[in-house]
């Protein structure tokens, strides 16, 4: 399936979005430094990388969470 045919689920805004995606659209629109002031997360203010944050978070639900309602509150 591609991002094309996506059908919008009201129950999970976040439906077919790749937590990557979320990242960098959230490092695009706040640079690493305000979203680790907005998010007190080591691996945005040490060294910040997609690749490490990615995989910190795909390890820690709670910083997901935090990244993916932040990404919801800011579309």
């Amino acid at each position: 399936m591609n991002s094309q045919n996506i059908i919008p689920q009201p129950n999970d805004p976040l439906h077919g979005i790749t937590l990557k995606v979320i990242l960098e659209a959230l490092v695009e629109k706040y640079g690493w430094q305000e979203l680790g002031q907005m998010i007190r997360i080591k691996c945005f203010n040490e060294n910040p990388s997609i690749n490490s944050s990615l995989t910190f978070l795909r390890k820690t639900p709670w910083a997901r969470e935090k990244i993916e309602d932040l990404y919801l509150s800011s579309v």
